[in-house]
């Protein structure tokens, strides 16, 4: 598939005769999908099901793969994938809160914002709306009267923001759903203190001084996030307020963007070194201050279709800044420089 699912685990189900008379088979089928599903993904583990449990959903959704019996797996790719996977679960990575707390810092400060209507009891109503987090991840707002989730939050306070990385391009990436409460700013003192933070974020935001516009500040209650495939989760609104934002991430982009622009055979040669697996591209997504997560783009032995999906690429060493990101990166890519393609003659 070119999806930048790797291997999902899908409930493989049939109805077809061919299933009764090969079920040693088509249940060793099943064993086979359920370990490979997990050769790139976190550290979640697959659920193997019971033949019993397999036959039961596919009465209740009817969905048939067919040939499934034909379903060919590479020993030796069997074998890398598992070795990729044990190399994933083991690697270093933001805990969850700083990792979601990180996401809101540096996202572009645009989100969704889903409101219980006003106008239409009983329906959710969306709008993508400006933000700006405090100091403790909470969003602040500057909202005109006029606008319908205005109206909403004003009849029913409760909301969400759901808010995507910064480098977000599809599933694989991250997004973080804040629910909540949305609450208008009462002092002096809070409202400028939510201007400055605002028009950092939003420096051509010239309408946070009409008279109509009022500041909100989103009290967060729970946060649930996607980390990409396999990774997802929720976090408690305190450890969410508690954590500090990663500060390498902060400017992570600009390195990645350097990178893929003009060393991106170093990254293949790192994936090489340090991971154990040979890649036709790979492209830096982001960084933190433990390492990368980069999108490789390779063929497996004996399939046609070329797979996309991320890698957890770590540091030698914890970053603490710009200096130890560029010494980190240079020593890394010294160490891989056997595997640097080769140049044309």
């Amino acid at each position: 598939s070119n999806s930048l699912e790797p291997l999902v685990f899908q409930k493989h189900k049939t109805t077809s005769p061919s299933m009764k008379r090969g079920n040693a088979q088509g249940l060793l089928v099943s064993l086979l999908v359920a370990s490979l599903s997990t050769a790139f993904l976190g550290s979640r583990q697959p659920v193997v099901k019971s033949r019993l449990a397999l036959h039961a959903e596919e009465r209740q959704t009817g969905h048939q793969v067919k040939n499934a019996g034909a379903f060919q797996v590479d020993p030796e790719e069997m074998a890398l994938q598992v070795k990729v996977k044990e190399h994933q679960e083991a690697a270093p990575k933001l805990d969850a809160a700083t990792e979601v707390r990180t996401l809101v810092q540096y996202n572009h400060g645009f989100a969704v914002m889903s409101t219980n209507s006003a106008s239409m009891p009983g329906y959710p109503g969306g709008s993508v709306v400006g933000f700006a987090p405090d100091q403790q991840g909470r969003p602040l707002f500057s909202f005109s009267s006029m606008s319908s989730h205005t109206q909403d939050l004003i009849k029913d306070k409760r909301c969400s923001l759901t808010v995507a990385s910064k480098e977000f391009k599809g599933a694989a990436d991250g997004r973080v759903n804040l629910l909540g409460e949305a609450v208008p700013l009462e002092s002096e003192e809070e409202i400028a203190e939510a201007k400055k933070l605002y028009l950092e974020k939003h420096p051509k935001a010239f309408w946070v001084e009409f008279g109509d516009f009022t500041w909100y500040r989103m009290e967060v209650k729970t946060v649930r996030y996607v980390g990409g495939f396999a990774r997802a989760g929720s976090v408690t609104a305190e450890a969410y307020t508690a954590a500090t934002p990663d500060p390498i991430a902060g400017f992570g982009p600009a390195v990645a963007g350097h990178m893929n622009d003009d060393h991106r055979e170093a990254t293949v040669a790192m994936i090489r070194n340090y991971i154990g697996i040979d890649v036709e591209d790979a492209e830096i997504t982001s960084m933190d201050s433990l390492g990368m997560y980069v999108k490789v783009s390779r063929k497996p032995k004996a399939a046609d279709q070329m797979q996309q999906f991320k890698l957890r690429l770590p540091f030698t060493r914890k970053l603490e800044n710009r200096k130890d990101a560029k010494e980190v990166i240079v020593e890394m890519t010294r160490a891989s420089s056997e595997f640097m393609p080769k140049a044309d003659a």
